[in-house]
């Protein structure tokens, strides 16, 4: 499919998704049929622009004419309320893409801030004034509601991006749930703790003078939770529920928001709603920022920053567990020692840039060549290290000549060479020490007779 037919697709799609999502919001309406309390084609516009790209505007555009137009039966505020709805998503989209690293803006605290600031209650400015204040000249209600009305389309449009938008985008671009049975249980758990809590907090249950009591905070530790425990996806996703669950209980009549005029406890509501979004998003975005600085620091603690392969810490680390698996398998394993050769008289005649590419094309093919159960590692300086496991010495020998191999067959100047000596566990050594000995001198046994052969070799005349 080209890609001419893949956008029309993606228009048509979302100008349906557009109208039915529009049709569900009209139906909570109270000061106009054209305002509605809460607003999904909002959230889900900015994600298409988000996710799509601009050239898919033509589908919000047709998507909020056909809402309006069935409302108001008349095509010139139908169409001045649709342009408005379509300049809101691509202004939001523009900022949010500018200044706060488009569909990526909830990796990080500070870009979920600028999307809940600009796009969220920023461009939303846009299509409330437009459409109230067209509502108004065309007489459909009065310019003594005008203020009422404008605010009641801010904050429907301004909740639904906060809402909606996080998770169409974040669903999106991750759908899969690689997870455990534990991790899948336990969100599981949460889903159901988070659907019991905002069913008593909403729910009919609470009434009477209780109803006067602060309840809808209960829901704060399970979106703690969500956040926690999981990744930005996750928590909008509880956000979402617990949204629906509130909107639910207060256009029935019932939970800590139904008193006063439905309108007023809408505008109540919709202030708690964009108020937990917007923490819940924040705190998601710190705690996945934490993990991730953690995984690197870990990661640092044991990987030689030159090469990228384990560091001298994780190379002990690993030969003791091989020990220990020896202990319970009774399976040997073999440690091979390499040296670079001539790395001096490479930095001495290239430069010390290029002594560093000879460590790490070295290093590149230990990590290419071994196997996926084997570890290589950089021992220290010039040398290098592999664990090789459940290896004898018929098996370590092979391992020898492949790197040889591997070495020889390299293009790039200037060429390289290695010395090499193993050990073998049980044969050489029962301990680290005496393994790495071991291997050490059969490496010193191996460059003394390299060295022994190039001086009897005959000079080139």
């Amino acid at each position: 499919m080209r890609q001419r037919e893949k956008d029309l697709a993606a228009i048509g799609i979302l100008t349906a998704v557009y109208f039915v999502a529009g049709k569900s919001g009209l139906g909570l309406t109270f000061l106009h049929l054209n305002s509605s309390a809460v607003w999904p084609p909002a959230g889900i516009a900015l994600a298409a622009l988000l996710l799509f790209g601009d050239r898919v505007w033509p589908g919000i555009l047709f998507g909020a004419l056909c809402v309006n137009l069935v409302n108001t039966h008349s095509v010139w505020p139908a169409a001045l309320i649709a342009t408005g709805n379509t300049f809101e998503a691509l202004l939001g989209a523009h900022l949010v893409n500018r200044f706060a690293r488009g569909r990526d803006c909830f990796d990080h605290a500070r870009d979920t801030f600028a999307f809940a600031i600009l796009a969220a209650a920023g461009s939303t400015v846009v299509s409330a004034t437009l459409g109230a204040t067209t509502l108004c000249l065309w007489k459909y209600i009065h310019w003594t509601d005008y203020l009422s009305l404008c605010l009641t389309w801010w904050l429907s449009d301004c909740v639904s991006v906060l809402v909606v938008t996080p998770v169409v985008v974040l669903w999106a671009i991750n759908p899969h749930m690689r997870w455990s049975w534990a991790r899948l249980s336990e969100f599981v758990a949460l889903l159901m703790t988070t659907l019991a809590i905002s069913e008593i907090v909403f729910g009919p249950s609470i009434t009477g003078a209780a109803k006067i009591y602060p309840l809808e905070y209960f829901c704060i530790p399970v979106l703690i939770w969500a956040a926690f425990r999981f990744s930005q996806r996750e928590a909008a996703t509880v956000t979402l529920l617990v949204s629906a669950m509130a909107i639910w209980g207060t256009v029935r009549g019932v939970g800590p928001f139904a008193f006063g005029t439905r309108n007023a406890s809408f505008i109540l509501l919709q202030g708690f709603i964009g108020i937990v979004a917007v923490m819940t998003m924040a705190l998601a975005a710190i705690f996945s920022e934490r993990r991730h600085v953690e995984e690197q620091v870990r990661s640092l603690a044991v990987t030689d920053p030159l090469t990228g392969l384990a560091n001298y810490r994780k190379l002990l680390d690993v030969i003791d567990l091989e020990i220990k698996r020896f202990g319970r398998t009774g399976r040997s394993f073999a440690v091979l020692l390499l040296d670079l050769d001539d790395l001096k008289k490479i930095n001495d005649r290239y430069g010390h840039l290029i002594g560093s590419r000879a460590l790490c094309r070295l290093a590149d093919i230990l990590r290419i060549h071994c196997r996926s159960i084997d570890t290589p590692a950089r021992y220290g300086g010039d040398e290098f290290a592999v664990v090789v496991a459940e290896a004898g010495a018929a098996e370590a020998d092979h391992v020898v000549r492949r790197i040889h191999e591997r070495i020889a067959a390299e293009n790039e100047e200037p060429a390289l060479s290695a010395s090499m000596g193993y050990s073998v566990y049980g044969r050489d050594g029962e301990t680290i020490e005496e393994l790495l000995a071991a291997a050490d001198a059969a490496l010193y046994k191996m460059k003394r007779r390299r060295h022994q052969h190039e001086q009897q070799m005959p000079l080139a005349i």
